[in-house]
C-alpha cells in the first residue's frame, strides 16, 4: 500500500494565495486537464471549494472558459499543464482574443533550478502565447505573484485596453514557496469594479447632429453593446433608425421589434446614409465598412475599447464610452427631435422585412435533400416545436452555420465566431449548461465540427452538464466539398467522411443517444433529449442542401471580401470590372 503523504499542505504557499485570490474575485469554477506542473493550485482549488471541470483535451477547457465569460459577464478560467498542455490551448486563446472575451489562462512551468536544462514539457509558452493575449508572462519571484495575478486579470477585463485572454504561469517551486501575509497586500486579493468609460459631451453632441443630418440611419451591434438591450430600444425608438444585429449581439432586441431588418440586410448597408456602430468592429462579416459596399454611409462609431473604433473606416465622430452610457447621451439629447427622415425607405425595408419573414414562417422548411437524406432546416423546425421559448442555442460548423443563423431563433446564441473556430459547439454548450442549469442548452453541429470535440462528451457525462448535442451528419465537411464540386473542376478530395454513429459513441459514454434517418422522427427524438440530457441526436443530412454561404461563395475565398456579391462590388469600385 502507497504511504500517502501531503506535499501541498502549507496553507500560505503561493499556490493557496492563488486559489484564495480567484475564490475571493467571486471565481467558482476553473475548467482544466490537469498535470503535475499545476498539482498545486489544482488541489488549493477543491480545498477552497473552487469547482474543477476537468475536460479531455486542453482547447476544449479554452472554450468552455470562454463560453463562461461571455454568459455570465465576468472572468473565464483555464489551468493547465506544461509544455503540450499549454500549447494545446493556442487556438482556443486565439477565438477568445478575436471574441475579446475575458480569460484567463493559468499554465504549468519547469521549476527555475531546472529552467533550460531541458526539463520535462519545457518550452518557452511566453512566447507563443504573447501572439493571441493581452498578456503573458511569466511569475518567478514568490511575493510577486499575486500582484502578476491582479494585473493579469485587469487587462484580460479591459483595462489598459481591450478586453480578452490573458496568460500566467507559475514555476512549480514558486507555487510551492512559503508566502506570508505580511507580503501579500490586501488591493491585490480585492475584486475590482468594473470601469465604464463615461462618453465626453462634446462626442455626444457632435453624433446627435449627424443622426439629425442623416435621412437613411443604420445601427450595426456588436461584442460591446451586450448588456445594453434596453439602451438600444431607446435609442433606435428615439434616432427612428434601422437596426442590425450581428452573431456578436444577437438577443438584444426583440425579434418583432420594427427597427429589426435582418431579413434585407444588403439593402440595408448599401442604402444607408449613416451607420452607428455599438462595440462592432468593421471585419469581414460586415465587409470591413468598405465604401463598395456602403457607398453612401457616413460613420458614426461608439465602443468602450478603441479597437472598435479606428479599424478600416473612421467615425465622424467617435465616442470611446461604455456602450449603454452613450445610448443613453444620445437618446437624451435626441429627445422627439431625431430629424428628417427618408420614411419611404424606412417603411419599405421595414415592410420587405416582414414580408420575408412571414413568407419564410409560412413556407415548411424542407424534409429531405435530393439524396433523400433529411435536410439541415428539417433540424430547426423541429427544435422550434419542442424546445422552450428560452432555451439557450449554441451552433458550430462551416456550412451548417449558415442554416443555423436563420433556423436558431434563441435569444441567446452562441458560435464560432469571428475566427470561424469550429469545434467548439461542444465546449461552448457544455459551459452553458454548467453555468444556467436551469436552461435548456441546445447545440446544433456539423458533423465535421462535432468531431473535434466529441470526446468532450464524457466530460458532459461526469459533470452532469445537461446539454442537447444534436449532429447534422452529412459526412462532409460539406462547405469544401461544394467549392471543390462547383469551383476546381468537380475534383473533391480530402472533404468526405462517414455517416458516423455518432449517438452510438455518446451511448457508451452514458449519454443518451439516438440516431434519425426520417424527418418525421426529429421532434420526438430531440423531446426525449431534452427530458434525458446530456444527450446526443444524430441526424443523417443531405450533402445535397447547399447553404447560402456556399452560394455567397464564403469557402472560395474571394480576393477582396468573404462574399463574392461584395468581392465584385469591390473590384467595380477598383475599375477592375
Amino acid at each position: 500500500m502507497t504511504e500517502t503523504q501531503d506535499l501541498n499542505a502549507d496553507e500560505r504557499s503561493v499556490a493557496a494565495w492563488i486559489a484564495r485570490a480567484l475564490a475571493m474575485r467571486g471565481i467558482d469554477r476553473i475548467f482544466g486537464l490537469q498535470g503535475g506542473h499545476i498539482q498545486p493550485i489544482w488541489d488549493h482549488a477543491a480545498r477552497q471549494g473552487l469547482r474543477i471541470v476537468d475536460v479531455r483535451h486542453e482547447c476544449a477547457a479554452l472554450h468552455m472558459a470562454h463560453a463562461h465569460a461571455e454568459l455570465t459577464g465576468g472572468l473565464g478560467v483555464a489551468m493547465v499543464t506544461a509544455g503540450p498542455g499549454v500549447t494545446n490551448c493556442v487556438t482556443g486563446m486565439a477565438n477568445a482574443a478575436l471574441a475579446r472575451a475575458p480569460v484567463l489562462l493559468i499554465g504549468g512551468c519547469t521549476s527555475r533550478p531546472q529552467a533550460n536544462m531541458g526539463p520535462l514539457q519545457d518550452i518557452p509558452h511566453t512566447d507563443i502565447m504573447r501572439p493571441v493575449s493581452r498578456f503573458s508572462r511569466t511569475a518567478r519571484v514568490p511575493d510577486q505573484v499575486l500582484r502578476e495575478l491582479d494585473e493579469a486579470i485587469a487587462r484580460a477585463m479591459g483595462d489598459g485596453g481591450e478586453p480578452g485572454p490573458v496568460y500566467l504561469e507559475i514555476p512549480t517551486d514558486v507555487l510551492r514557496a512559503h508566502l506570508p501575509e505580511t507580503l501579500v497586500p490586501a488591493d491585490w486579493l480585492a475584486p475590482k469594479p468594473a470601469r465604464r468609460p463615461v462618453p465626453v459631451p462634446e462626442r455626444v453632441a457632435e453624433a446627435v447632429a449627424a443622426i439629425r443630418a442623416a435621412r437613411r440611419p443604420l445601427v450595426i451591434s456588436g461584442r460591446g453593446a451586450r448588456g445594453a438591450g434596453a439602451e438600444l430600444q431607446r435609442f433606435l425608438e428615439a434616432a427612428d433608425a434601422l437596426y442590425l444585429d450581428t452573431q456578436e449581439s444577437r438577443g438584444l432586441l426583440p425579434p418583432g421589434h420594427p427597427a429589426n431588418v435582418g431579413a434585407v440586410r444588403a439593402a440595408a448597408m448599401g442604402q444607408a446614409d449613416l451607420v452607428i456602430t455599438l462595440g462592432r468592429k468593421l471585419d469581414y462579416q460586415v465587409a470591413f465598412g468598405s465604401p463598395a459596399v456602403f457607398p453612401d454611409a457616413r460613420f458614426v462609431r461608439i465602443a468602450d475599447t478603441a479597437g472598435e473604433l479606428i479599424d478600416n473606416r473612421r467615425g465622424e465622430p467617435e465616442i470611446l464610452a461604455d456602450v449603454a452610457l452613450a445610448l443613453e447621451a444620445l437618446s437624451d439629447a435626441l429627445g422627439n427631435a431625431a430629424g428628417e427622415r427618408d420614411t419611404g425607405w424606412l417603411e419599405g425595408l421595414r415592410a420587405k422585412h416582414r414580408e420575408r419573414i412571414e413568407r419564410g414562417a409560412a413556407t415548411p422548411a424542407p424534409r429531405t435533400g435530393g439524396d433523400g437524406h433529411i435536410h439541415p432546416m428539417a433540424i430547426f423546425e423541429a427544435i422550434r416545436g419542442v424546445a422552450d421559448p428560452d432555451y439557450l442555442a449554441v451552433a458550430d460548423g462551416g456550412d451548417l452555420l449558415s442554416f443555423a443563423r436563420v433556423g436558431l431563433a434563441a435569444r441567446t446564441y452562441m458560435d464560432a465566431g469571428a475566427f470561424g473556430c469550429l469545434g467548439v459547439g461542444v465546449p461552448f454548450a457544455i459551459a452553458a449548461a454548467l453555468a444556467e442549469p436551469g436552461r435548456q442548452v441546445i447545440s446544433v453541429n456539423g458533423d465535421g465540427a462535432y468531431g473535434i470535440n466529441a470526446m468532450e462528451i464524457d466530460t458532459a457525462v461526469r459533470h452532469g452538464a445537461r446539454a442537447v448535442f444534436i449532429v447534422s451528419n452529412n459526412a462532409a465537411w460539406n462547405i469544401e466539398r461544394y467549392d471543390q464540386e462547383a469551383n476546381y473542376g468537380g475534383r473533391v478530395v480530402g472533404t468526405t467522411l462517414q455517416h458516423g454513429d455518432y449517438a452510438a459513441m455518446a451511448r457508451a459514454f452514458g449519454a443518451h443517444g439516438e440516431r434519425v434517418e426520417d424527418p418525421t422522427e426529429l421532434a420526438g427524438a430531440i423531446r426525449r433529449a431534452l427530458e434525458n440530457a446530456p444527450a446526443v441526436v444524430d441526424v443523417v443530412t443531405s450533402q445535397d442542401a447547399v447553404s447560402s454561404d456556399a452560394q455567397k461563395g464564403l469557402g472560395f475565398v474571394p480576393d477582396y471580401q468573404a462574399l463574392t456579391a461584395w468581392d465584385e462590388a469591390e473590384r467595380r469600385r477598383r475599375g477592375e470590372l
